[in-house]
């Protein structure tokens, strides 16, 4: 069962739909459209050969795979990535190799990242002379210590 339907274009008929491995996972699995090495600390724009159209009021969040990230030291730059509803181009993740020593390998069809979607809040920004206090204040980038 369904939320709410995310339309989907193929742009590559050969690979899969994006797929949720077991029941009651949050992110759907997508895949690689090329095969493709990453050198130790190499990035690149990696192309899943998917394209989405989703329902106004929602987003796709791309999150990067834990296995990915524990096995080979891969993760994504810019986790997680952000789908607009209103984006109709190749969704594509930005892949990078925080290994020091060993490449890693991706084929065509391998799973790189995962999808997940939100319903979105939109806020109307007030602009006021002055923040209500709070009790963190402006205290921020581990102004809280050790635990």
């Amino acid at each position: 069962m369904s939320d709410f339907q995310v339309l989907i274009k193929l742009l590559d008929p050969e690979l899969p739909l994006p797929k949720y491995s077991k029941g009651g996972d949050a992110g759907a699995d997508i895949v690689s459209r090329i095969d493709i090495t990453l050198a130790p600390g190499e990035r690149a724009l990696v192309p899943t050969g998917i394209s989405i159209a989703l329902p106004d009021g929602y987003v796709a969040l791309v999150h990067p795979r834990s296995g990915l990230a524990i096995k080979h030291g891969v993760t994504m730059v810019n986790a997680p990535g952000t789908v607009d509803a209103g984006f109709r181009g190749e969704l594509q993740c930005i892949m990078i190799n925080h290994d020091p020593h060993e490449s890693v390998t991706f084929k065509r069809g391998d799973r790189i990242a995962q999808l997940v979607f939100q319903k979105v809040e939109r806020a109307e920004f007030v602009e006021v002379e002055e923040l209500p206090g709070s009790g963190r204040g402006t205290g921020g980038f581990g102004s809280t210590g050790r635990q």
